[in-house]
């Protein structure tokens, strides 16, 4: 079980993050925040892929004035993303759930108190987003590149005078595209400071690449408890980046919205057509937000065990497969049944992933011993 690190809770809109709420998922529109009509669209579509905040870039007078319009068709909340004109923090604040700024190009400490004192005022959260690119020069100048020190300095820098201001509605990220740097500055950030803190690997690429670059900096942070809201940012579609962050939340098992699917990578001990089965489980199952593992085995030597660790399991073999429920084997079921059997087991199990089934009072895994006791027999009955 992963201890997730104490912050304070700090209110963004209609949702909390921080303290005991969820680790929050949210992404950014990539078009023209004055293009409305991809604006939009690119809105209603990330709220469909249940992000649940939404940053746009006010870079100017147009991408201001079309905030309040943007707002008015959101369900979720809108976060402003302020860089080098303060103004536009300060238009922003009038509309926004949250703005972001970015301490090396605000344009120094009596900008930041206006808006810092106008957030005040209206309620509005704020995050001081300290990037690796954009590090002021007397962090530069005083460890000679973007070091962890130089990032987590100024994020404390910039926290403690927003403070000294008496604000205290903020978010904190510290972002590089290297990804040691990243984990390292929210690793000594997170020792100093209890504000919730934005995860994300900045400028991480494209397509695959940057997939597994977000997945390990991002990962190692979560495994540590540290993170209190993710962007994984990616090159194209912003939409694409939110499944990749709930499948980060979901290995991990810290928020799970939809069925687990685990399944050997094959080799030359699979006897049944494994990679149809899996295809047709998860056709199947699209859309179905049951928080269940499920567990679809090929062989006898992680089969049966994998099938007994999950919610809903299947050890397979020789055109047959043994369907198990947390541990307890049920029934058997020839290969061309096992993905009906699946999905039939699945409605025995409700939105929360309790089983309410005719054995529901039975305590979970309780029947480990018993499948324990029969896996010998299975072995042998799967070798044929």
């Amino acid at each position: 079980m992963i201890e997730r690190r104490k912050t304070r809770e700090v209110r963004i809109g209609n949702i909390g993050v921080g303290g005991s709420q969820d680790i929050r998922v949210q992404s950014m529109t990539s078009c023209h925040t004055w293009d409305l009509e991809k604006t939009l669209d690119q809105v209603r579509r990330l709220e469909a892929a249940e992000c649940e905040m939404i940053r746009v870039t006010v870079n100017d007078k147009n991408a201001l004035e079309a905030l309040p319009e943007i707002k008015k068709h959101m369900s979720v909340p809108l976060i402003a993303d302020i860089h080098f004109n303060y103004r536009m923090a300060l238009g922003a604040v009038e509309v926004a759930d949250k703005i972001r700024v970015n301490p090396g190009n605000i344009g120094g400490y009596d900008r930041l108190k206006e808006v810092v004192n106008k957030c005040k005022d209206k309620g509005v959260a704020m995050r001081i987003g300290v990037n690796a690119g954009s590090l002021e020069k007397e962090f530069l100048d005083k460890y000679g590149w973007p070091t962890p020190e130089a990032m987590v300095e100024s994020a404390l820098r910039h926290v403690e005078y927003c403070e000294g201001l008496g604000y205290k509605d903020m978010v904190v990220s510290l972002k590089s595209s290297d990804v040691q740097t990243a984990v390292k500055s929210c690793q000594l950030f997170s020792k100093q400071c209890d504000y919730p803190i934005h995860l994300g690997i900045t400028e991480a690429g494209k397509g695959n690449y940057a997939m597994v670059k977000s997945s390990v900096g991002i990962g190692a942070l979560l495994l540590q408890g540290i993170g209190d809201t993710i962007r994984c940012s990616m090159v194209g579609d912003p939409v694409q980046e939110v499944p990749v962050i709930w499948d980060m939340l979901k290995c991990l098992g810290i928020r799970i919205r939809d069925p687990e699917i685990v399944a050997c990578p094959s080799c030359g001990r699979i006897e049944i057509d494994l990679d149809k089965l899996i295809t047709d489980v998860e056709t199947r199952l699209k859309g179905v937000k049951t928080p269940v593992k499920i567990s679809v085995l090929g062989c006898v030597v992680n089969g049966p065990g994998e099938a007994r660790e999950a919610d809903i399991g299947v050890a397979g073999g020789k055109g047959v497969g043994y369907l198990y429920r947390r541990g307890v084997q049920v029934r058997r079921v020839n290969e061309s049944e096992i993905v009906d059997a699946v999905v039939d087991e699945l409605k025995n199990w409700d939105a929360n992933g309790n089983f309410i089934g005719e054995d529901a009072g039975e305590s979970h895994h309780s029947g480990k011993s018993q499948a324990a006791k029969k896996q010998e027999g299975l072995f042998s009955i799967l070798n044929g």
